[in-house]
């Protein structure tokens, strides 16, 4: 419609009415403005290995864990109390994040394979968007490679996994090595930049990515031993008890009690990466969260101290979930609730309400259009289907408003050579049921009523009252995969495998 085919509408309409539709108007674009205005700067906080349900103010929490930092952004904000990824391991999710895109489209499928080249990550719309972006902490996609990638005006990384004390960092191209604890160093380093490096009339967008708490879990010195001896709450299907295997698919059986199931090449076991004692394994977990929550609060005082805090939205969220003892597991990878859910939080002064929880089902693909949507910044239009997102933006769901949004999510792992124990699998999960897919290996398939075994110990694949759901996730879950390309492997040459270490005969 032109403009000048507007006017005679405006002219019949009724005074009354006509006033009535400039009121709407007008507070719909003051509405509209003021969400804009209220969010100009951007800080997410991206932790590893994090698990949903520890911190402080969940119920599931041990008492005496202390996450006040954590809690205060739970309190002043929003808890996305059901946020998942749609792979649990770090590479992949974090190619999720910063791509938008499921595993089987940016194609970083393990923890060695760099990203492809021609890759966008979503900073670089923020960029166009004369948004001054910074990248501080764990990369990891490309393992020996720390060197500064597109979308970031200001960078500090390491490579591969990093150290947790005594770090070297690639400082915008210049390496320098710090004394101290990873997490410490690298909130300086942001916060650094926040005080003497950005410019004060743009907008900003810090992504920090902290190394913590990445197994094998090890908090600062300052809280070794903080919480050890203090009362743990065990898993129920932690027990190796016959009970909880019954109706367990067989790798599950086999891959019980090792970190990460690695096979040893001579005698074809399980066992060589065997777990330490589990009291102190989840004793340091909890301490090393402690001193995460220290650096995140950090971040928060700055932002207050500094005048940001009404003006800043602020995403934590962990990379994946850990087993700490479920089903015998010490790891993630696989589709069960503790691997594949992660903590989620948002605060924003004015935009989101304090407290509010939110119960829809979120993913870390939902991150890059969530923060462009909150900074005001559109994806260019016609994009190649390569550079299309899967994700959608949680912004309205942040702000309380009813808007469509998805009844079930997809989950994904490829089999990786050199943690051989969890197989190739697909899930989708709805608020109820999760069905999963075992490819490539001679087993039953999964399936799970949430809502009467909230802690997966029953699989049902095989109960004849469930045959129907079972039929129809099957189904959606397949075609849904066909569709978007899931079912084409990335398969690649393998490097430095097994059969190159072994000696032929």
């Amino acid at each position: 419609m032109n403009r000048s085919s507007t006017i005679p509408l405006l002219i019949i309409m009724s005074p009354k009415r006509f006033l009535l539709s400039l009121l709407t108007v007008f507070i719909s674009m003051l509405s509209f403005a003021s969400t804009k205005a209220a969010i100009e700067n951007v800080v997410f906080i991206l932790s590893d290995d994090h698990r949903y349900d520890l911190m402080g103010f969940m119920e599931q929490a041990p008492e005496w864990l202390e996450t006040p930092n954590l809690d205060r952004l739970a309190s002043e904000g929003a808890h996305l109390k059901n946020a998942f990824v749609t792979t649990s391991l770090c590479s992949p999710s974090r190619a999720s994040i910063l791509t938008g895109q499921f595993m089987h489209h940016h194609r970083v499928v393990d923890n060695q394979r760099a990203v492809p080249e021609g890759t966008v990550f979503f900073p670089q719309y923020l960029q166009e968007a004369d948004v001054q972006t910074a990248f501080v902490g764990k990369w990891h996609m490309g393992h020996d490679d720390d060197s500064r990638r597109e979308g970031f005006d200001h960078w500090v990384s390491f490579i591969g996994q990093g150290k947790y004390f005594n770090p070297t960092l690639n400082i915008n191209g210049s390496r320098q090595d710090f004394e101290g604890y990873n997490a410490d160093i690298l909130t300086t380093q942001a916060l650094n930049w926040l005080d003497n490096e950005k410019k004060e009339d743009q907008p900003f967008f810090l992504y920090l990515s902290y190394k913590a708490i990445h197994y094998p879990f090890q908090p600062p010195e300052r809280h070794a031993g903080r919480y050890h001896g203090k009362a743990i709450p065990y898993p129920e299907t932690m027990a190796n008890t016959e009970r909880n295997y019954l109706t367990a698919p067989h790798w599950v059986k086999e891959r019980r009690y090792s970190i990460h199931g690695i096979d040893h090449m001579e005698t074809g076991a399980y066992d060589n990466d065997p777990v330490p004692d589990f009291d102190d394994l989840y004793w340091d977990f909890c301490e090393a969260v402690h001193g995460l929550d220290e650096n995140v609060g950090r971040v928060l005082d700055h932002l207050d101290e500094a005048g940001l805090t009404d003006s800043t939205l602020v995403l934590y969220m962990g990379d994946n979930g850990f087993h700490l003892g479920e089903h015998g597991f010490y790891d993630k990878r696989d589709a069960y609730e503790p691997s594949i859910r992660v903590p989620m939080l948002a605060r924003a002064p004015g935009v989101i309400d304090a407290g509010s929880v939110v119960t829809n089902m979120v993913q870390n693909i939902d991150i890059a259009s969530t923060v462009l949507d909150a900074m005001g910044v559109s994806m260019p239009r016609n994009l190649p289907q390569a550079r299309q997102m899967d994700g959608q933006s949680f912004l309205p769901l942040l702000q309380g408003k009813n808007t469509k949004w998805r009844d079930h999510i997809l989950y994904e792992y490829h089999w990786e050579w050199n943690f051989p124990a969890t197989p190739t699998l697909f899930a989708i999960r709805t608020d109820r049921y999760k069905y999963v897919y075992h490819h490539g290996v001679w087993d039953i398939d999964a399936f799970y009523d949430l809502k009467t075994d909230p802690i997966e110990r029953h699989n049902l694949i095989n109960v004849p009252s469930y045959q129907e759901h079972i039929v129809r996730l099957r189904d959606q879950l397949f075609e849904e995969l066909e569709a978007s390309g899931a079912l084409e492997v990335p398969f690649r040459r393998p490097a430095g495998d097994r059969l190159d270490q072994r000696k032929l005969k």
